[in-house]
């Protein structure tokens, strides 16, 4: 199995994941279909396209929907509050929705497990 969290090295300086997600990824509740939280690799890869494509922003996608370009991203000086960017969309039209914290985004991820069959 793939780490599923980003390095202090590779993470933005003063950003710390919240407990909450932590222990969702200590317990391997990370398959979530259609969401799912990114392996290490991806985030990688996502956080530093992300950058390019979105680069005010300050985010740090940690999930993302295998149906579409959806991510669930943590952004800095936020806290806990996890932005939905559709990825690639335009600049100003990215954004989806806003949850207050990780276990409310959670909450719904499992309810959309639960409706997408």
């Amino acid at each position: 199995m793939d780490i599923k969290v980003l390095s202090k090295a590779e993470l933005p300086s003063g950003f710390v994941y919240p407990d909450s997600f932590l222990k969702v990824i200590r317990l391997d509740l990370t398959n979530l279909e259609p969401w799912y939280i990114m392996t290490r690799t991806e985030a990688q890869m996502r956080i530093k396209g992300m950058q390019i494509r979105y680069p005010q922003s300050g985010l740090i996608p940690f999930a993302r929907r295998g149906d579409n370009d959806d991510v669930a991203c943590f952004q800095m000086d936020k806290g806990e509050e996890i932005q939905i960017i559709h990825d690639f969309a335009s600049v100003g039209y990215e954004q989806r929705k806003t949850y207050a914290t990780f276990w409310d985004w959670y909450r719904d991820a499992m309810e959309e497990m639960i409706q997408f069959e």
